[in-house]
């Protein structure tokens, strides 16, 4: 167990892997304040759950773990705790994301709204950035780096 958590916190403390941890917490959090609590134009916990099942056809565990990894994996990830983790689980969304909802629209974002869905870069990105984290932690200023460092 001790070498699991060992590998779980153990990062090279370098800023490069700071930026990657900090800019995926930054860009996902508004969107899970957005889905949990009603912030930054969000429809907060129950309208979302009601969207994400009734509309998306998710089953409630999955809906449920959506705003759970959007909240607070990405507040975890701007302290640096446990970033592996919630990186993992970011990643592992991002491609059910992909796989279910964005791979039939192509590439590219709707900029201009004309097509029927997103395309998957954005959600690419994200998966890029988080497999990053996965592979070599949090980086320089992150309570990973401070326990393991004990």
């Amino acid at each position: 167990m001790k070498n699991l958590v060992n590998k779980l916190l153990t990062t090279d403390p370098n800023i490069g892997f700071c930026i990657a941890r900090l800019t995926l917490g930054v860009v996902i959090f508004p969107h899970g304040a957005q889905k949990l609590l009603g912030l930054f134009g969000g429809y907060g916990y129950s309208a979302t759950m009601e969207s994400l099942t009734t509309q998306m056809g998710l089953p409630s565990i999955v809906a449920g773990s959506v705003i759970m990894i959007e909240f607070f994996g990405s507040i975890s990830l701007l302290l640096g705790i446990c970033s592996r983790f919630w990186a993992l689980a970011l990643a592992g969304m991002f491609t059910g994301i992909i796989a279910t909802t964005q791979l039939e629209h192509g590439f590219f974002m709707n900029w201009f709204g004309n097509q029927a869905g997103e395309g998957y870069e954005y959600s690419l990105l994200i998966i890029g950035l988080a497999l990053s984290i996965v592979i070599n932690g949090s980086g320089k200023w992150s309570v990973d780096h401070l326990i393991s460092k004990k």
